[in-house]
Formats: structure tokens, C-alpha cells, sequence
């Protein structure tokens, strides 16, 4: 038993691990590199991709994006106590494999958006997706994707166990 745990929570941080670097390398690649910080957006597959810069100081959409200092520092916190909830959780009552993924795209999209806060003071957005007449005005980042994912995952699988 206690091997599996071990097993679960290794699967969990390799998860974790690339989830968070592959967040952390996009908005690095894009928003330096690419220079979206000073160029503000650029055009990739119009209207359906775009890069738009956005310094989320809120949560999803702005949301809560009031005393930018005091936000910054309740976000950091409530990520990181949804994080330690999670891997607390993976360890008690670790689900299938399906569920320890999703616990990975979770935490490691939760990190990311830390990091961003930690040095930014906001969360770097830059994914805008269009289509269809719909001019979607919100940016994302593969982070907020992970924690969408990794959300929706541990809804569909939060137990290894079997209903009786």
C-alpha cells in the first residue's frame, strides 16, 4: 500500500513537473522572447489564435482584481493552500491513475500562475482564441488550461476505490 502511494505521488509530480515547465517555457518563449510584453499582440492563425498580452492581477477574467499588493498575496495563498489540499488528499485517498494526472495538471498549473505572481505581481495571459464571429476578448495561458483540466479530472476521477 505504501508503495503505491509512493508510486501515485511520484506520477503526480513527473505530471506536476511538466505541466509547470511547459507553462513556465510558453510564457517565457512568447512573452520575452517573442517580445509580446512590448509588442502587445501578434497575429499567429487570425481569428482563430492570437498572442495578446494581458497581466491578469485577478483571478480568471480579472476577476477580484482590487488592491493589486493585498490580491496578489490571498492568491499566492489560496493557490498554494489548493495545492497542499490536493497533494494531502493524493496521499490519503490516492485515485486511479487518471486522477493522479489530473492532480499533476492541477498543481502544476497552479504553480505556474505562483511563480507569475511571486515575479511579476500578476499572471502572464497571452492565448486568445477566436472563431466563428465570436471576438473573444479574455487571454489565457497553459496554465489556466492545466487547472481547467486538472479541475475537471479529479471530477471524473476523484477515487481508485470501487462503489460497493
Amino acid at each position: 500500500m505504501a508503495q503505491a502511494k509512493t508510486g501515485g505521488l511520484r506520477l503526480v509530480f513527473w505530471v506536476t513537473l511538466a505541466v509547470f515547465v511547459l507553462d513556465q517555457l510558453s510564457k517565457y518563449l512568447v512573452v520575452h522572447g517573442m517580445g509580446l510584453a512590448n509588442r502587445l499582440s501578434i497575429e499567429v492563425l487570425p481569428p482563430y489564435l492570437n498572442f495578446r498580452m494581458a497581466w491578469n492581477y485577478g483571478v480568471n477574467f480579472g476577476l477580484f482584481a482590487g488592491d493589486a499588493a493585498a490580491t496578489r498575496w490571498i492568491l499566492i495563498s489560496v493557490a498554494l493552500g489548493i495545492v497542499l489540499f490536493v497533494l494531502v488528499w493524493m496521499r490519503r485517498d490516492p485515485p486511479g491513475r487518471m486522477g493522479l494526472i489530473a492532480a499533476g495538471f492541477l498543481i502544476g498549473g497552479a504553480l505556474g500562475n505562483v511563480v507569475d505572481r511571486v515575479v511579476y505581481g500578476a499572471v502572464a495571459d497571452f492565448l486568445n482564441m477566436s472563431c466563428c464571429g465570436f471576438d473573444n476578448p479574455y487571454a489565457f495561458n497553459v496554465a489556466d488550461i492545466a487547472i481547467f483540466v486538472g479541475a475537471f479530472g479529479l471530477i471524473l476521477f476523484p477515487s481508485g476505490k470501487k462503489a460497493p
